[in-house]
């Protein structure tokens, strides 16, 4: 786990760095972009072999892709300008695939965490999970509740049921989220149910020992994908500083295209949408067979 952590936390920085040759192309006015732009047309964006291993290797799926506005598919516009199979798109096809991706391992490893002392291949797994979403959600109702009496208490009559939709919206997106009512196959939910209460009880008790270094996993993950995420916006405002909201040289949309990728194009929602959920230590449940999670047992690992 230290290995991937320092290799991740490596990659962020990477993508920081990348962002920063953006700053020397806004040394430029929009005269001297354009005196060269016109030259590339009808190159494009869109023909990144690198960023569209990248968005593969970490796990966004075609069926998560923005329409481009003119092909059927991004593969497309990776091919030559004859339809033919290009460098890039034999690239891509690769990277495609070479499974899993990070998100895909990211998952089976969260699947595989115990809960409450419990793993997967544990007799009554499930019903220990269930009743850890139970007690966990219990006191996310408490701790909002207590929060909703604190804030009617300085809200004026005319703020009062606003207030209260929103902390019931609250609890009751919390309660979808770990429940995964959002998934409708049976087994694919019980998956997601097991790896979303992962999530949220390593980052509950990131404190024990052996759950230490994964809340830091977790954690080089969220801050590699905010990472990307800035890269995208960073390139969108450079995009609108130098051109404005022309038509990309692709055909695309041009920054209301970037824009829409850098605000849609989320990996790992699970662990950026847990922390909408996570408590106060104080009003945590309490955890279930505690010495399994210290350093000094001989049991079960998160490798």
């Amino acid at each position: 786990l230290a290995h991937a952590v320092r290799s991740l936390r490596r990659t962020e920085s990477i993508l920081r760095f990348a962002g920063r040759h953006f700053e020397l192309m806004e040394t430029m006015t929009t005269r001297d972009f354009l005196s060269f732009r016109n030259k590339l047309f009808p190159a494009s964006g869109f023909q990144s072999a690198q960023l569209r291993e990248i968005e593969v290797l970490l796990g966004l799926l075609d069926e998560e892709r923005i329409s481009m506005g003119h092909e059927g598919s991004y593969l497309t516009a990776l091919r030559n300008h004859d339809g033919s199979v290009s460098p890039a798109l034999a690239r891509v096809e690769r990277r495609k695939a070479d499974a899993p991706s990070l998100r895909e391992a990211l998952g089976e490893w969260l699947y595989r965490t115990p809960i409450q002392g419990r793993t997967p291949d544990s007799k009554d797994d499930a019903a220990c999970v269930s009743a850890f979403i139970a007690s966990f959600l219990a006191a996310h109702e408490r701790e909002t509740d207590g929060l909703l009496k604190v804030a009617l208490a300085t809200a004026s009559a005319a703020d009062e049921e606003r207030i209260q939709a929103r902390y019931a919206a609250e609890r009751a997106s919390a309660a979808g989220f770990l429940d995964a009512t959002d998934v409708v196959d049976p087994k694919a939910r019980a998956h997601c149910r097991r790896v979303r209460a992962a999530v949220v009880f390593i980052e509950s008790y990131r404190e024990l020992p052996l759950l230490a270094w994964p809340r830091e996993l977790l954690d080089a993950v969220i801050a590699l994908e905010q990472a990307f995420v800035v890269f995208r916006q960073l390139h969108a405002r450079m995009v609108e500083r130098m051109l404005g909201r022309r038509t990309g040289t692709g055909g695309s949309a041009g920054v209301d295209y970037l824009d829409q990728t850098a605000l849609a194009y989320r990996i790992f929602r699970d662990v950026w949408a847990a922390r909408t959920l996570l408590l106060q230590k104080e009003a945590l449940p309490a955890v279930e067979q505690e010495a399994m999670y210290q350093f000094a047992s001989a049991g079960i690992g998160l490798g």
